[in-house]
């Protein structure tokens, strides 16, 4: 993390720290956090990628120093609502968060051209005690569809037909909804 900004709340506010910055704001966010006097507030500013990286690894390490889990405890979650294309580092290029087969939320469908950054992937993942164990998602099934995902991605029709001709063709005949699930045995063993 290029920096990471603490404040501990207070009943007047914020004591130190970041508080000359965020105090026009301080009320709104102690009552959206639904923080209390004493509890430490944690901001990173950085691309979303590096932010949620920082965080959810602070999260974890104070979660272990704090002992606030049991050991023992399997503690498994699904991840979802993953975004569907995520921009470069230039801001030129959109890229595949999971890959350039994964199919859009059709509820998203309607932004899919004009609000990008805000379309999700049929994605998940399979986490155990803050590992991916594996990760998996829903195919898109559609041609039209899957020539506008290639658009979006920079993908020619040529080289599309070049890289995945076999996949493409197959969507000519109709193929069904699908999709699956990889897990990772050395994340398992691990």
């Amino acid at each position: 993390a290029k920096g990471l900004a603490v404040t501990k709340v207070t009943t007047t506010g914020f004591d130190t720290g970041v508080a000359k910055f965020i105090q026009p704001v301080a009320i709104a966010l102690i009552e959206r956090t639904g923080a209390k006097d004493g509890d430490l507030l944690c901001f990173a500013a950085d691309k979303p990628s590096v932010v949620h990286k920082v965080l959810g690894e602070l999260r974890l390490k104070m979660a272990r120093d704090m002992q606030m889990q049991p050991s023992t405890q399997w503690a498994w979650a699904w991840v979802v609502n993953f975004p569907l294309l995520e921009i470069d580092e230039d801001g030129k290029k959109w890229n595949s968060t999971h890959h350039p087969f994964t199919s859009p939320m059709d509820e998203d469908m309607a932004i899919l051209e004009s609000d990008t950054q805000r379309v999700r992937a049929k994605a998940y993942d399979l986490v155990l005690n803050g590992s991916e164990i594996g990760g998996g998602s829903i195919r898109i099934h559609d041609q039209s569809l899957q020539r506008l995902i290639f658009t979006l991605l920079g993908i020619s029709d040529e080289d599309a037909k070049l890289r995945f001709g076999f996949f493409l063709d197959a969507l000519e005949y109709g193929t069904p909804p699908h999709g699956g699930i990889a897990l990772g045995l050395d994340r398992i063993g691990a």
